[in-house]
């Protein structure tokens, strides 16, 4: 009976000593603590850039908004017979080629007040897509009117994680705007003067 426990023993023995070394050993730790922590920094690294990407695209149209709409408080887009093509145009000079201008969302209208200036639902979505409801429209008014400008753009993201998420549309896109509200200066148009 004591044979079999020194026999299991020697046969056991060279792989004991071998795990035994192979535990004490320490080559490959930084490997294997890379393979480990590599996707979570990767994640982490993406995630801000993604968020910076939205931010910056936001910044970028709101600006976009801002200096397209000057040309309609001071009166030159009505004098200079501006459509919506034009405006879009003048637009997109400003996104710096960060946007597809065709799927810039516009309306430009006159309003009573600024009071009354108000941000309707632009898109109905459903749990896989969303289809616009608003209608594009130019109507810059004249001089000393009340006007609101609003531009909207649906922007795609690449990462889309359970605990970090910018979509708030159900198909891996964010909504971003620009809005102006601002009163015409006092401008005159040309058939007016007359």
């Amino acid at each position: 009976m004591t044979s079999r426990p020194r026999l299991l023993k020697r046969l056991l023995a060279p792989a004991l000593r071998r795990g035994g070394a192979l535990a004490r050993d320490e080559d490959g730790v930084t490997a294997i603590e890379f393979a480990l922590l590599a996707p979570i920094f990767f994640t982490m690294i993406f995630a801000i850039i993604e968020t910076a990407m939205v931010f910056f695209a936001g910044q970028i149209l709101d600006s976009a908004v801002e200096d397209a709409s000057r040309r309609i408080r001071t009166g030159q887009a009505q004098t200079d017979g501006f459509q919506m093509t034009e405006f879009r145009n003048l637009m997109c000079q400003s996104t710096f080629g960060l946007f597809d201008c065709s799927k810039i969302r516009i309306t430009v209208q006159t309003i009573a007040n600024f009071a009354t200036a108000t941000a309707p639902p632009v898109q109905t979505c459903t749990s896989s897509s969303c289809t616009w409801t608003l209608e594009e429209q130019f109507l810059p008014g004249e001089g000393r009117e009340v006007i609101q400008v609003r531009a909207y753009y649906r922007w795609p993201l690449l990462i889309t994680l359970p605990m970090f998420n910018l979509k708030n549309q159900p198909d891996n896109y964010r909504l971003i705007s620009g809005t102006r509200v601002f009163r015409n200066e006092p401008f005159l148009l040309e058939e007016e003067e007359d």
